[in-house]
């Protein structure tokens, strides 16, 4: 007997929480014992899932379906990465992200070392969308150069890690920044333009922070050796021009003029075709590579090539190959009923909108101390949460912009997280000696609580789109009353 697959009230509590703690267990001994990717362990956890459906009374053509569904939702976010991965790899053989990284580098100065380290890595974390990148090349020489001063390196760390993770949240480049939208139910520039209002102010507190900090080693000489070695090898390997900035503005510009995104990004992959034909020489074939393959640097520094050695179409299949398999769990635990049984029982303790995004804060601490993943702070809560802030009537950038301000930002400060682990061996700095230091990190979630509680920037759905919601849990009601008979 086939069960409607609307008829998501049978699916207990216990039964959901089954599945999420298979997950956990799939993901721990996966990441921890076995040294896989997140990958499989999702996979199998799928499988899982779609067992306990089918054990609960679900038909697996309800769940395929559901499966396919949820990926549909998806495809808008796999789409854009796919371009990203096109446009960070021509960005590169144009000579745009080796400009932003020399006139990044350009800043250091002694007395407001800190200050500059922490933009140097926003800035560069922003023109690669990559924090680990950031952290493992630039940031890498400026543990040096804050050596050379005579400043603490868990202090030059978490100036590294903050800046880092600015862009990591904010560049329209980086996966998790598309994550995260596709995840709530938004797009990507109305995601990145409601972030500004907390990520914005909690970066100007932690500048200011780090700003009266480095103001004790004003004066100091500063060893820029490092910093000059990797100047050299940029300016010799590419023409560096003020116009190679233009492209990046011209995102920024899109994203305030609310540009779609597809073909936004498209238009900066033929801009950055142009600019590494007219500034570096490139041929077609080479920026044809760029786009599909990625861009290979070889100035013979290390730190430079793997900087900029990156990119392509196929550098996001790795990233969309998860997503989609994540999708797919969403999938199951959405159409089994999982998800709303889980949500039914959250909703019992977040009854305003102040507390409904402090459990989003707690879910996604959970999940980067349990799961050990950024990306499964990001999907698993995403999928929770979906529904619940549509339902208090919220607009689902809301959602997207908690995801990032609890989920990407403090991954890096959980030891056995992938972010964590990274940034240690990166910097050979333990996470906890950098998370008393890492302010921005720190400071955005008490800002992104506080906007929850205060009701600031929480915009509300559209009299439309509310009207709708309310149509949806009618029809639900209806569904349910009907396979009841």
């Amino acid at each position: 007997m086939e069960t409607d697959h609307t008829d998501i009230a049978q699916m207990s509590f216990s039964r959901a929480m089954l599945v999420v703690g298979f997950l956990l267990a799939a993901l721990i001994s996966g990441l921890a014992l076995f040294g896989a990717s997140p990958h499989i362990p999702l996979m199998v956890t799928a499988a899982f899932a779609a067992l306990v459906a089918i054990w609960s009374g679900h038909a697996w053509s309800d769940i395929e379906k559901g499966i396919l569904k949820t990926i549909g939702m998806g495809m808008h976010a796999i789409l854009i990465l796919m371009i990203i991965g096109c446009v960070i790899g021509v960005w590169i053989v144009s000579g745009v992200v080796p400009a932003m990284i020399f006139y990044g580098l350009k800043l250091i100065s002694p007395g407001i070392f800190l200050i500059a380290t922490c933009i140097i890595c926003a800035i560069v974390s922003l023109a690669t969308g990559s924090s680990w990148t950031t952290a493992a090349t630039v940031g890498i020489a400026l543990i040096g150069v804050g050596s050379g001063l005579g400043i603490p390196v868990n202090i030059v760390a978490g100036a590294i890690i903050s800046g880092a993770y600015f862009g990591d949240k904010m560049s329209p480049l980086s996966d998790t920044t598309n994550l995260a939208p596709a995840m709530a139910g938004t797009n990507l520039f109305e995601h990145i333009r409601h972030m500004i209002y907390t990520t914005g102010p909690s970066m100007l507190i932690a500048c200011a922070i780090y700003g009266y900090l480095g103001m004790s080693y004003a004066g100091k000489e500063l060893d820029t050796t490092s910093i000059n070695t990797m100047l050299n090898a940029l300016s010799t390997n590419f023409h560096i021009s003020p116009w190679l900035v233009i492209p990046p503005l011209l995102v920024i510009l899109m994203v305030v003029l609310k540009v779609p995104a597809l073909p936004g990004l498209f238009g900066g992959i033929l801009l950055g075709a142009g600019f590494a034909a007219f500034f570096q020489g490139s041929g077609m074939t080479e920026i044809i590579k760029a786009a599909h393959s990625g861009y290979v640097s070889q100035t013979g520094l290390e730190a430079v090539d793997s900087l900029l050695s990156r990119g392509g179409l196929e550098s996001m299949m790795g990233t969309i190959s998860l997503i989609l398999i994540a999708l797919s769990l969403g999938g199951v635990m959405e159409s089994s009923g999982m998800l709303n049984a889980i949500a039914r029982k959250i909703l019992t303790y977040a009854t305003t909108t102040g507390s409904t995004v402090l459990a989003t804060f707690f879910t996604c601490i959970f999940c980067n101390l349990a799961a050990g993943d950024q990306y499964l702070s990001i999907v698993i809560p995403g999928r929770i949460y979906r529904d619940i802030y549509r339902d208090k009537g919220l607009h689902p950038k809301n959602l997207s912009r908690c995801l990032e301000d609890f989920g990407t930002i403090t991954s890096p400060l959980v030891p056995w997280n992938t972010c964590g682990a990274f940034m240690a061996t990166a910097l050979g700095v333990h996470p906890f000696a950098y998370l008393p230091y890492a302010f921005l990190n720190l400071i955005n979630p008490l800002v992104s609580i506080i906007y929850g509680y205060t009701g600031i920037t929480m915009e509300k759905l559209p009299p439309g789109d509310l009207l709708d919601d309310a149509e949806r849990l009618e029809q639900l009601k209806l569904d349910n009353a009907a396979s009841h008979h």
